[in-house]
């Protein structure tokens, strides 16, 4: 099987579950890693025998053995090092939230596919097999019409204006941060965005949002979504149709999922993986790259492009 050269962009915890999963890729294998500091690309590429580092990006960039760049900086650095990334002639796949804007999604895409290079939001969520189990057995109709989805994600974190979290030049905030989850989650299986939205938003000192509730509705399916600095919400998602309803635990980082007809459990799914599970999206950015595609059909350029206009519009009401 061939292997494409993987380059990774940041040493952060994102960047460090990434690579532990590597080694379940078999189309993959990272070769570079670049940091701002020498010193932290020395460290991380030891513990994770990396062959080469660099100090700054464009030398990674310009490397001419890396295939493809997985960046997993702050938010707000995400346009410009995809930008430079994709001029330099390589694939990408950026971590969510892909961008901070609807215009900046847009104008990557469109230089992604002037380049014909492949580019990807990292939604690992979409990938992971408890989620696309899930999928399935709504699309055949095991709950019957879907009624109500209800989702949050949240964990608390202490405040502190200078965290990357938090702060506000840096696009802090739980709703990038991770009410990006449930809003993902929504849409993959309305196969659409929300409508008729109502937010309640509470604000931290510096202005930025610790906690978010989102109740909206897509043809007469109603919407509970929720996320937070604050403290630990369950974490769940249901899918709740007319027969039954999708229980998934931990859903952004889903390993197992439980189907019921009312209070009776009828069917379950656990995936009994190895992994976190960061390895299930990058094989799939691999496979798709080895066939010459420049998007994934399950995690396409227009629909980060509507998640990033839900979250437009969720903050205008604030």
């Amino acid at each position: 099987m061939k292997q494409l050269n993987w380059g990774i962009i940041s040493t952060g915890v994102i960047a460090e579950q990434f690579c532990q999963d590597m080694k379940y890729v078999g189309n993959g294998q990272i070769l570079a890693v670049a940091a701002r500091q020498l010193a932290s690309a020395q460290l991380f590429a030891k513990k994770h025998s990396i062959a080469k580092t660099y100090q700054g990006y464009q030398q990674l960039f310009d490397d001419p053995e890396i295939d493809v760049v997985y960046i997993a900086t702050p938010h707000n650095l995400h346009f410009q090092q995809v930008h430079d990334a994709l001029m330099a002639g390589k694939s990408v796949l950026c971590e969510k939230p892909f961008t901070v804007s609807s215009r900046e999604c847009r104008q990557l895409s469109l230089l992604a596919k002037e380049k014909g290079l492949f580019l990807m939001e990292a939604m690992w969520t979409y990938f992971l097999p408890a989620m696309k189990k899930a999928k399935r057995w709504v699309d055949s109709g095991r709950i019957g019409k879907i009624k109500h989805i209800k989702a949050d994600f949240g964990y608390p974190l202490p405040y502190d204006s200078e965290r990357r979290e938090w702060h506000a030049e840096l696009a802090g905030g739980c709703l990038l941060e991770m009410g990006i989850y449930p809003i993902a989650l929504a849409q993959l299986f309305l196969g659409q965005p929300m409508e008729s939205l109502t937010v309640n938003a509470q604000m931290a000192p510096n202005g930025v949002e610790k906690d978010v509730i989102i109740m909206a509705e897509v043809n007469e399916v109603r919407l509970t979504l929720a996320s937070s600095f604050q403290c630990k919400l369950q974490n769940w998602a249901y899918i709740i149709g007319e027969e039954g309803y999708i229980a998934i635990p931990n859903f952004w980082r889903a390993d197992q999922c439980t189907l019921y007809k009312l209070d009776e459990q009828i069917d379950h799914f656990t995936d009994a993986r190895q992994s976190l599970g960061f390895n299930y999206e990058a094989e799939a950015v691999g496979e798709a790259i080895l066939n010459g595609q420049i998007e994934h059909p399950l995690m396409p350029l227009e629909l980060s492009y509507s998640l990033q206009l839900q979250m437009e519009q969720i903050k205008d009401k604030f």
